[in-house]
């Protein structure tokens, strides 16, 4: 994982459990697309995390997301995030996913993107949250 303040670079391999088939997102042995959006969401929180102050997280709000193109079990990709829109406790983020070849260079956009998130004082936000039941 490769991280500074507003981006990070977070490198994953497609196992059986990520694919479409296992996700029932698809019947494919594929990257599922769920399992890209996590990947996403991973790479932003992990570019905002040096930004929060003690007690302090972020929450997805928002989401667009294209999944452009297939990565085989054991293939490699490369997940990017960084901000590009900040207005007090929001930060959007753009974010892109790459295949990765054998010697580490990027290649195809298997994903590209927008998320969205708010900054929030975790303890305020789960007391909000109601019970089940």
């Amino acid at each position: 994982m490769e991280q500074e303040a507003g981006r990070a670079r977070l490198v994953f391999t497609v196992t059986e459990q990520d694919t479409a088939h296992a996700l029932g997102s698809g019947s494919l042995p594929v990257l599922g697309t769920p399992r890209l959006l996590a990947w996403c969401e991973q790479a932003t929180c992990a570019a905002i995390d040096s930004e929060l102050a003690e007690g302090q997280t972020s929450v997805g709000t928002r989401v667009e997301l294209e999944h452009l193109a297939p990565t085989p079990v054991a293939g490699a990709v490369e997940v990017t995030a960084r901000v590009v829109h900040t207005d007090g406790r929001l930060r959007r983020f753009a974010v892109a996913a790459r295949n990765l070849a054998a010697d580490g260079a990027a290649g195809k956009l298997v994903g590209s993107g927008e998320v969205t998130r708010v900054v929030v004082d975790a303890e305020r936000f789960l007391s909000r949250v109601p019970s089940p039941g």
